[in-house]
């Protein structure tokens, strides 16, 4: 689990983040980071590089490894200060409170701003590295792929994903991003996995959420992890959110990816709810989406 670093940001000074940058940039080239180099990266003297490291390793915001050099990394906590840095120089945040959710490949905290806001770190490559990398389409045509670069990828198309759905399907309005970090509106809901519906709603939520799956491949995009695990349900309606792995609906595995989505949720809703909802036909679900004709999965039966 990754430390929360928000209550560490005013014991930093300004050249402690120059280093943190020269590190990150270094990373660009290698995984670690020539120690010799740091000067050139950094924008900092010999000495003060010295200095700035210890005050680093100290807070565990980089780490140090001697191979046939000594080289340095940041960790996640230096990556995480690194964004709110950003964010707080923007004004988008004044401050980072308690966590909503911590995942294998993301953290949520909430924020402090001038409206509800939750802040969400991408872990993606932290403890999964090389299943990611095989599911992600935006690092599968890279032979060699830093954590971090994996997780900002997720986070840009998280972002971009959000940015070209929101408002017309039911997603968290964007607010911000940067590096590895997503600053979004928080919404109502219970997670669809820890929700106990009535009977009689749960097919009309399934059809809820294939509705707004279709807006979204009307949009141009396949969710491609679509689950339990990422659909809240209020009396409002429901909310997809979690979309790094979302594909165009042009790529080439797009309609593969389409039918697990409606396959994962139809297994889900048929096993919690076996006297309510009955298997649906998922390539007929399909068909429905990429057609733009889906209404609700018994119109479909009945056909």
């Amino acid at each position: 689990m990754v430390r929360n670093v928000a209550g560490e940001m005013a014991e930093l000074e300004p050249e402690d983040f120059y280093l943190l940058s020269g590190v990150e940039q270094g990373m660009r080239f290698s995984e670690w980071v020539r120690r010799d180099k740091l000067p050139e990266y950094a924008t900092l003297t010999r000495e003060e590089v010295d200095y700035r490291l210890d005050r680093c390793l100290d807070r565990e915001l980089i780490q140090r490894k001697t191979i046939q050099y000594e080289g340095y990394q940041l960790t996640f906590e230096g990556y995480d200060a690194l964004a709110l840095r950003t964010f707080s120089e923007r004004g988008t945040i004044d401050g980072v409170g308690s966590p909503l959710g911590l995942g294998k490949e993301g953290d949520v905290y909430e924020v402090r701003s001038f409206r509800p806001h939750a802040l969400k770190y991408h872990r993606e490559g932290y403890t999964n590295f090389r299943e990611v990398n095989r599911e992600r389409e935006y690092t599968a045509d890279r032979d060699h792929v830093s954590w971090f670069y994996t997780a900002r990828k997720a986070a840009e198309r998280e972002y971009e994903v959000m940015e070209a759905l929101y408002p017309d399907v039911s997603v968290p309005r964007p607010v911000d991003h940067n590096r590895h970090a997503i600053v979004m509106d928080t919404f109502d809901g219970v997670e669809l996995a820890r929700a106990t519906l009535e009977p009689a709603q749960a097919s009309g939520v399934l059809d809820l959420v294939y509705r707004e799956l279709a807006t979204a491949y009307d949009l141009g995009w396949v969710h491609a992890d679509a689950s339990e695990h990422n659909v809240a349900v209020a009396a409002s309606g429901v909310t997809v959110f979690d979309w790094p792995q979302a594909v165009p609906v042009d790529h080439q595995n797009a309609r593969e990816f389409l039918e697990r989505d409606v396959r994962n949720l139809s297994r889900y809703f048929t096993r919690k709810y076996p006297n309510a909802v009955e298997p649906v036909d998922i390539r007929a679900v399909a068909d429905a989406i990429v057609d733009g004709t889906f209404e609700s999965v018994r119109a479909i039966d009945a056909q």
